[in-house]
């Protein structure tokens, strides 16, 4: 299984008057946590469209449990939970770094999909994708 960490700092224009972040700028994290653990692969998400593969979003949930505040940094822990056929789940930890309290939790859901967005069994067409990505589903 492999996870990784993708780091960022609330930002200002990322909370409401009250200090705390929208909860709609947790899925802007999950996509820049997904970016970073393709990164940690070797291997972008350019590189990979590049290739002729996409993964749009099938799916999304959030389960916020604290909120994260104005210039808090927090830690993004990714990992695949899920992938079978022409589908990819990916789970995810917002964690605090200063305390390491877990402030939300969540998911997202994609489907295998080539430049016409059909979608395709990546086991076929691409396997080295396939065996990147197999090692490290949890």
């Amino acid at each position: 299984m492999h996870k990784n960490d993708a780091i960022v700092r609330v930002r200002y224009a990322e909370t409401d008057q009250m200090g705390v972040v929208h909860h709609g700028n947790y899925y802007t994290w999950f996509e820049v946590a997904r970016a970073e653990f393709f990164n940690s692969l070797g291997y972008t998400y350019k590189q990979l469209e590049d290739d002729g593969v996409i993964l749009p979003l099938t799916e999304s949930f959030c389960e916020y449990i604290k909120p994260a505040k104005y210039f808090d940094e927090i830690i993004i822990r990714t990992k695949i939970e899920f992938m079978k056929g022409v589908r990819l789940t990916f789970g995810y930890e917002v964690i605090r770094k200063e305390d390491d309290v877990l402030l939300a939790r969540g998911k997202t859901s994609h489907a295998f999909v080539d430049k016409s967005l059909k979608p395709i069994k990546i086991k076929k067409v691409n396997r080295k994708i396939w065996d990147m990505l197999e090692q490290c589903v949890s």
